[in-house]
């Protein structure tokens, strides 16, 4: 293999200026969530504390082997969309990848300090997405349970759809179906219909004090009349003595998290998928120089070889088609000792045998055919995908078309959506439109999609998008007969400018679950190791097929 080597000098001053910018921004978010890991806030952990019971993010860390941390998915699940509620921290709920007893679990908390761990509509999503991980991956999973069930006020966004609360229990069925271990703990409230969540699961345990039951003692007694005490009517003690439902009860959190660990320390081994794998090597180049080596100003251009560089084993890295299509660099590398075959943008402006100077962050004829080729090619023999993201679009214009560039990119999304090896998928800046969509974005599957803060979200850059909204609003407001002068213009720029900035953040996205997790791209590499250990549990890998493809 060829070790990559670097042209970066991060004692530059600019490089310094660019570092220090990305630095700060880096200190925004580790604000951001610190505050976000509160849950609720001070006072509703002192309550939780008060009855007895750990927190969510407690539980999890008694539960993980010693040493090793939650990957967490969805922190930003939520974020600033239900502000007519109170703040809906992480939307309630923690998910992510974690160790027990050396096994990797996807890990599902309950966090009783936000809305008594109601579901939101958005807490329906992000279980529904640990779910989709853990079926996609075979990974086990478990559910420490601790919710006052449906968010009311909201129930018709939570209730009836296939995306919704009722499609959690369907994929408990199917998880248990596929010999996927599920093993459940009620450690608090789980009511209504959320009671049906950890009986169909493998494994159940339940806490004294806590309480089970499809209608509590109120909603029994408006009902039927009936009188009875919530220990009777669904405590750990008739679950476990009387109805037979619980097959653990337990004194406390502390011991009901302890019986958990026994009991996966006993789990037998599974299979594991094909992939390649070989001891590590760290990176030659050090990662620690990535934030800032892509800036934030989409503007300036970057040597995509330079990120591929300080994540990959030993810099090495065999480039696929090094003279061809140079605005997609594609070649094969080991990320943690896994092979894979990575997919990235190139920033820095190319010189073609046919056209010319090509932009670099745009797909052309040539280099989506070269794209299309090499994920093929990884399908063919069983080589993980990654996707380095930052892309404007494919190429426009009349020679572009006439050259094929539908044809072609057709042809990338053809080979991306039809691929049966792991996709994984980082967006490191801009991924606007079809380039999304050609980089493996969240229609395509990938089965874990990243970010950093310089991500940018969109159908279309926030200066394109805005002067063709302007063009559109100042056409409507001539037809109504009013005069577009200079300053009418300049506000609405500046307005509409604004309002498309907000979207374009990738923490818009990430409330909304368009990705798993916005990361520091100084942790891309052991986050993409992480991801590719996960997708190893799947020994599973479909006929690779693409159907029909444009000649």
């Amino acid at each position: 293999m060829a070790r990559i080597t670097s042209q970066h000098n991060p004692r530059d001053k600019s490089a310094r200026a660019a570092h220090n910018v990305y630095s700060k921004l880096l200190e925004i978010y580790d604000a951001e969530r610190a505050q976000l890991h509160l849950g609720g806030g001070a006072k509703a952990i002192e309550r939780q504390h008060d009855k007895g019971r750990l927190t969510a993010r407690e539980r999890i860390a008694l539960l993980l082997d010693p040493g090793t941390e939650l990957l967490e998915l969805g922190l930003y699940a939520a974020w600033k969309m239900y502000a007519e509620w109170g703040d809906v921290a992480a939307a309630g709920v923690v998910t992510g990848l974690g160790t027990v007893q050396g096994r990797t679990f996807v890990v599902i908390a309950n966090d009783a300090t936000v809305k008594a761990g109601a579901f939101f509509p958005m807490t329906c999503k992000k279980v529904l997405r640990a779910q989709r991980i853990a079926i996609d991956n075979h990974l086990p999973v478990i559910y420490l349970v601790d919710s006052a069930g449906v968010f009311l006020p909201l129930q018709d966004e939570v209730f009836p759809d296939e995306d919704d609360f009722g499609r959690v229990f369907r994929n408990n069925a199917v998880l248990s179906a596929m010999g996927v271990p599920q093993i459940a703990a009620i450690m608090g409230s789980c009511v209504a219909g959320g009671a049906y969540l950890p009986v169909m699961c493998d494994t159940l345990l339940m806490t004294e004090g806590s309480g089970m039951f499809l209608a509590g003692p109120a909603l029994v007694k408006a009902a039927i009349g009936q009188r009875a005490d919530a220990e009777a009517l669904g405590g750990a003690t008739m679950h476990s003595a009387v109805s037979g439902t619980v097959d653990f009860k337990e004194q406390d959190d502390p011991s009901c998290i302890a019986r958990i660990r026994s009991l996966v320390d006993r789990f037998g081994a599974r299979a594991m998928a094909p992939y390649h794998r070989r001891r590590a090597k760290a990176p030659w180049l050090d990662g620690d120089e990535l934030p800032g080596l892509v800036p934030l100003d989409d503007k300036r251009g970057y040597d995509v070889h330079e990120v591929i560089g300080r994540i990959v084993d030993d810099s090495d890295f065999d480039e696929y088609r090094a003279e061809y299509g140079r605005t997609m660099v594609t070649g094969f590398a080991r990320i943690g000792g896994w092979s894979v075959g990575i997919v990235a943008n190139q920033r820095v402006n190319a010189t073609g045998t046919r056209r010319g100077v090509e932009f670099g962050g745009v797909i052309y004829v040539e280099s989506a055919e070269k794209s299309a080729r090499f994920i093929m090619d990884c399908n063919q023999n069983r080589i993980p995908l990654v996707f380095l993201h930052d892309v404007n679009g494919f190429m426009v214009g009349l020679e572009s078309e006439q050259s094929g560039i539908i044809r072609a990119g057709a042809k990338m999304v053809n080979a991306v959506s039809n691929s049966v090896v792991p996709k994984v998928s980082v967006v490191m800046g801009g991924s606007f439109g079809a380039g999304h969509y050609a980089m493996c974005g969240k229609a395509y599957d990938p089965r874990f999609l990243f970010a950093w803060p310089s991500a940018r979200y969109a159908v279309m850059s926030g200066d394109a998008a805005a002067r063709t909204l302007v063009e559109i609003r100042e056409a409507q407001m001539k037809k109504d007969g009013k005069e577009i002068d200079e300053e009418t213009h300049a506000t609405l720029m500046r307005e509409t400018k604004a309002r498309y900035a907000e979207a374009l953040d990738p923490r818009y996205g990430a409330a909304r679950l368009w990705l798993d997790a916005i990361i520091r791209p100084q942790d891309t590499r052991a986050v993409l190791i992480a991801a590719l250990d996960a997708a190893s549990h799947n020994p599973d890998i479909a006929p690779f097929r693409t159907g029909v493809l444009q000649a």
